[in-house]
């Protein structure tokens, strides 16, 4: 057992050094960053803003975080009928976009929760 032991660590040891080594599950995974997220977000022909969001974000009934929670944003991306201005938050604006929810619902999601490069995003119609 000893001396398998000593062989198996040599050949992590080669195909380390050899840079053959490959890491799998969720170490491997690479998050997307804003930046690249952002560049995929754009109004396409039909008038909607097409743009990757933070999955579990809440719509709100009105573009506030003391408003009734109308659902979630389970997927993404997701798109976006129009924005509109209400309560400051951590993106540093007051820009919340309105879509439909996950669960059929509309609500009021915060810009924050968009990969948007700036809000409110270029295109899209205010509601």
């Amino acid at each position: 057992m000893y001396a398998g032991r000593k062989i198996a660590l040599a050949l992590a040891t080669v195909a380390l050094a050899g840079g053959m080594a490959t890491v799998t599950g969720p170490a491997a995974a690479t998050p997307a960053t804003s930046v690249g997220a952002a560049a995929e977000c754009g109004v396409r022909a039909d008038g909607k803003l097409w743009c990757g969001n933070r999955v579990g974000a809440k719509g709100y009934e009105h573009r506030r975080y003391n408003s009734a929670v109308r659902g979630p944003l389970n997927t993404s991306p997701s798109w976006f009928q129009c924005w509109g201005r209400g309560d400051q938050h951590a993106g540093g604006n007051n820009v919340w976009y309105w879509t439909q929810l996950d669960n059929g619902q509309w609500g009021n999601v915060a810009a924050v929760d968009l990969h948007t490069s700036v809000d409110p995003a270029p295109g899209l119609r205010e509601c």
